[in-house]
């Protein structure tokens, strides 16, 4: 994609900033890296809330038949109302078997495009697809989305769905004109414990939540030989930062309600020396030394965040280190607290759990987690109204526990119901930006840099979030 945005930056003093950190607390002997924010161009408006006329029956073409392609065909035959129109890989073989997956459902065998880097364009072309899922490399993500909406479809998109501010900026302004839905596909927030963590605070059982926190900490020395062409080897080789925050920084951004009344001011990004991933290359793919030591992504990379009310996010990537899985999810408030990893648990003050939770309430305080049955009993107390209605189906289906087919039946339900979407082309830019707005906070010393409002100043107007559904 030609950038059609520059990215300018600057050092300013933080308290004459267009990121204008309202918080009292903040450094004005600070230095900050100021991001450009484009006009919007005349005639475009914002799609923040977008409703689109309502389709009985969603029609879908795929993109991207390899790693997770497959598994996104197999869950849509779960899904009523949608028909699976099209499927495009660069190999044909991979086309004929995820073709099998629609025998094997009963269904009518999909168009089929591949053999060339542009037969995708012709799935797009189509007259008969309202929906475009992309799940193929990431450096094709932001090219296709963009393309996609221009043939007048919605999208929805693997993660991450861009990597640069341009891309973002390109991806966001053909949103706004097209007015279509532009959706980064982030399961993880729909994992049980994230939803249920989410009602809680929505409920106020945390008081008012001031920290959040998420990880995409994964080592992947055993499945680096699965990228084809060794994509995602290359990318970490070539690119500083977080290049893979949106695990973590989707269910933390919708507990602190960004851009639904708070917004992302400041970041600050720090990480340690690449260590064993260049080891790696020298010891299982014979790489000279000097080489492999010339790597670009850090070992562990972490990223703060300030919000425009004060509150603060923080992030980190690793998937280097032997480290057991952990996408780190927490949210502390005033009166409790949540933690995912290792094990899930709840801190809450005694006062915020009533006795039809739990009988022995006065063992409850803030200094401990609350025992396995109390936790359990919170959790069935407040579990969503999505879990609640597609928890076994989706257990049935699975993709990640399931949290993969509550996805993608969310998008789904909200497309046939004409509802806003449960994210928004706002979201997949506040979450991917963390990619190059961390690279330059590195590359500055650790310096603040500020991140763009999206949304070009309409970050407020939405109160709060929340789950669309028709009633």
């Amino acid at each position: 994609m030609k950038p059609i945005y520059s990215f300018m930056v600057m050092l300013m003093l933080l308290s004459v900033t267009a990121c204008n950190n309202s918080s009292k607390n903040s450094d004005s002997a600070g230095m900050v890296i100021v991001t450009e924010v484009p006009e919007r161009p005349a005639g475009q408006k914002d799609v923040l809330g977008l409703i689109t006329p309502k389709l009985d029956t969603v029609r879908v073409g795929f993109i991207g038949l390899g790693m997770r392609g497959p598994g996104a065909v197999e869950r849509f035959t779960h899904i009523p109302g949608t028909k699976i129109v099209a499927l495009c890989d660069l190999y044909e073989e991979r086309v004929e078997k995820t073709q099998a997956i629609l025998d094997r459902a009963g269904l009518p065998r999909a168009a089929a495009y591949s053999g060339s880097e542009e037969a995708w364009k012709e799935l797009v072309q189509r007259d008969d697809i309202d929906l475009v899922y992309i799940a193929t490399d990431w450096k094709r993500h932001a090219d296709m989305m963009v393309y996609a909406m221009e043939q007048g479809k919605h999208v929805a998109c693997e993660v991450p769905a861009a990597m640069t501010l341009d891309e973002i900026w390109t991806v966001v302004n053909t949103a706004e004109k097209t007015q279509k839905h532009a959706m980064q596909l982030e399961n993880c927030v729909y994992d049980y414990f994230e939803l249920t963590t989410l009602n809680m605070a929505q409920q106020g059982l945390f008081g008012e939540v001031l920290h959040a926190e998420g990880a995409y900490i994964h080592n992947l020395s055993d499945f680096w030989g699965y990228y084809e062409g060794d994509w995602r080897m290359q990318y970490n080789k070539e690119f500083r930062g977080d290049v893979y925050a949106t695990h973590g920084m989707g269910p933390a951004a919708q507990a602190l309600d960004i851009h639904r009344g708070d917004k992302m001011n400041t970041l600050v990004a720090m990480d340690t020396k690449p260590a064993n991933i260049p080891e790696y290359l020298i010891e299982e793919r014979g790489m000279d030394p000097d080489s492999a030591h010339q790597f670009a992504n850090g070992q562990h990379t972490m990223t703060m965040i300030r919000t425009e009310k004060g509150k603060t996010i923080h992030i980190q990537h690793d998937v280097a280190s032997p480290r057991p899985y952990s996408r780190m999810y927490q949210v502390s408030g005033t009166r409790g607290f949540a933690s995912k990893y290792p094990t899930p648990g709840y801190a809450l003050e005694a006062e915020m759990v009533d006795e039809s939770v739990t009988p022995d309430h006065e063992n409850l305080n803030a200094h401990s987690f609350v025992s396995a049955d109390v936790r359990d009993a919170l959790m069935d107390k407040y579990k969503h109204r999505i879990h609640r209605e597609l928890e076994e189906k989706a257990k049935e289906v699975g993709g990640h526990g399931g949290m993969d087919f509550i996805m993608d039946y969310r998008l789904v339900y909200c497309l046939q119901n004409g509802l806003p979407l449960d994210m928004d082309v706002y979201d997949l830019a506040e979450w991917c930006s963390l990619a190059e707005l961390s690279r330059i906070s590195i590359e500055n010393g650790s310096a603040p840099v500020e991140v763009p409002d999206f949304t070009r100043g309409n970050w407020n107007r939405v109160e709060g979030f929340r789950h669309a559904f028709a009633e």
